[in-house]
């Protein structure tokens, strides 16, 4: 997504923005298991809410509650990640122009965390529903039906503060956006270079010079992998205070992101903020593989 769409023109940026919402809901529709309950970070722990979860709410439908808020939220918030966070660093390249070449650990911290800025504000209305359906099963009184349903019952009672609860959380969880980007940009320049100097070693033997190797499936595979456990370890708390500050009741037990931090502080210590952090861990992984191939075998198609 660098330079090649200052070159091909406007039918590039359109095609960035379609391949970004395609790489959204490919993920979402490959990958989705609702394992978003409070649930203590052992894996026993998951297998239990798993199975109650089939026992009490109706198999294997209750598995896929929330999926339509998943689709859409993902599908628009990749699509509008990529776009900005590629606009950004094309606008960056053209202010310094030749004299530093390569883009800084720093430049693409502050490209992704203006990229996930914008799409936290404008995607927030759907992870609130989200939540609030995967915290709630199917037959729970007042439980939402469906997305829609969903949309007017915040509406009608919250008002358009309701779509924005969570939200400043939610723009401290930039971070993890922008410490998984620039991890994941300095690991696959890593692993181009690592890949260059094999090549230019066994060439010097006496060989034409060949190409440098194209990174494949299995380098996206691993660098987005460490990227986002480095990125998921240092930015988890911000999730957790997310996700308490989102539910039904809220705003009967919380004053706001200060008060849940006391709280979570004063009740559960240190570990409160890292619950269920081994679960999630467990749940994004495959979601992240899935995005970033089909973003980067998407992307090589399109250029």
């Amino acid at each position: 997504m660098g330079s090649s769409s200052q070159e091909c023109g406007p039918f590039i940026e359109k095609d960035s923005f379609i391949k970004d919402k395609a790489t959204g809901y490919v993920t979402r529709c490959v990958y989705y298991l609702p394992i978003d309950r409070s649930s203590p970070s052992q894996l026993g722990g998951s297998l239990r809410v798993i199975r109650d979860i089939a026992r009490r709410e109706g198999g294997i439908t209750a598995f896929y509650r929330g999926l339509t808020p998943n689709i859409i939220g993902n599908s628009t918030s990749w699509g509008l990640y990529f776009l900005c966070y590629g606009k950004t660093k094309d606008l960056m390249r053209r202010l310094r122009g030749s004299r530093v070449p390569e883009l800084t650990s720093t430049d693409y911290f502050v490209a992704s965390g203006l990229a996930g800025l914008a799409t936290s504000v404008l995607t927030n209305p759907i992870w609130v529903i989200k939540t609030r359906m995967l915290s709630t099963g199917s037959n729970t009184p007042g439980a939402y039906a469906s997305f829609t349903t969903g949309v007017a019952q915040i509406y009608r009672s919250e008002g358009i503060p309701g779509f924005y609860r969570g939200l400043v959380p939610a723009l401290f969880g930039v971070s993890h956006g922008a410490f998984q980007f620039m991890a994941y940009e300095k690991l696959k320049a890593y692993r181009t270079r690592m890949s260059s100097a094999s090549r230019t070693s066994g060439d010097s033997i006496g060989s034409e010079a060949t190409p440098a190797r194209q990174l494949g499936n299995f380098d996206f595979f691993l660098t987005s992998s460490l990227s986002k456990i480095f990125a998921g370890c240092v930015t988890y708390p911000y999730q957790v205070l997310r996700s308490r500050l989102q539910t039904y009741d809220a705003h009967l037990v919380y004053r706001g992101v200060g008060d849940a931090m006391a709280q979570i502080w004063a009740q559960e210590g240190f570990a409160g903020f890292y619950k269920g952090l081994g679960p999630n861990l467990l749940r994004v992984l495959p979601s992240t593989w899935v995005t970033f191939l089909v973003y980067e075998n998407t992307k090589s198609c399109l250029v």
